[in-house]
């Protein structure tokens, strides 16, 4: 099985270690998150992977050749000219899947020990389009699932807004529950046949738009360690966290 880890983003919220460096690039315990990243990756038997890169895209490119990949092959999905966000991202690098029934992706200031082989099974029973890790945690966007598991819409709780937009008519609204995304995927190949928007866009409206006639599911991992690296004071957390 093949990866994508996402590290193109601007990592705005990491000021001022992303004002000169890449976000994949930031030190927990002086390894960065990209190297974290690969070595968990590889730790579920997956050693081939492919990187979106945008910002101090050079920086990314130079930490993978110098360090030979971390024992991986990887190689580079360059967005230099236009960052195009998960959804985009993916579209763009789904050249690289040709030959995968599923793949994984996972965001690079990701940090957890979720067992991924566990996840990738329940997917495989499930022969769903796609599994989402999940966590009971404190956010301010939640994915929501029915009672099965299965993917039926989208809560902002900060301003109330809901998608799709005639969410609050759906048979299951109030027992939908409410999980929180945790940036980690495992995807059916037959996702890119699907997909009905070009250019830079979210997968969070790829699988609004998908869960309609596709089966979505969630793989709830609340009893694992989990840290969003998002931030400078997120740094020292994880650093606690993660030897």
């Amino acid at each position: 099985m093949k990866a994508i880890i996402f590290a193109a983003g601007l990592g705005s919220r990491l000021k001022p270690w992303t004002d000169q460096h890449p976000k994949a690039l930031a030190p927990v315990n002086g390894k960065s998150l990209l190297e974290r990243n690969v070595l968990y990756l590889q730790q579920f038997g997956i050693r081939e992977l492919i990187v979106n890169v945008h910002h101090f895209a050079d920086q990314i490119v130079q930490a993978i050749t110098d360090n030979q990949g971390w024992g991986s092959t990887i190689t580079i999905s360059d967005e230099t000219d236009q960052v195009l966000e998960t959804g985009g991202g993916l579209q763009k690098a789904g050249w690289y899947f040709t030959n995968e029934t599923d793949f994984v992706v996972m965001n690079v200031d990701i940090l957890t020990n979720l067992n991924l082989g566990d996840m990738i099974a329940a997917h495989q029973r499930s022969a769903c389009l796609a599994t989402l890790a999940v966590t009971e945690r404190s956010t301010s966007r939640y994915f929501l699932f029915n009672p099965k598991g299965e993917l039926c819409g989208w809560r902002n709780v900060q301003t109330g807004e809901e998608k799709p937009a005639q969410l609050s008519s759906h048979p299951d609204y109030a027992a939908l529950q409410q999980k929180a995304f945790s940036g980690i995927h495992v995807i059916n190949s037959s996702i890119f046949s699907k997909m009905q928007q070009q250019g830079k866009f979210s997968m969070v409206e790829v699988y609004l738009d998908l869960m309609q006639n596709n089966s979505i599911q969630c793989f709830d991992h609340s009893q694992s360690k989990f840290i969003d690296v998002g931030k400078p004071e997120s740094v020292a957390k994880a650093e606690a966290l993660f030897i």
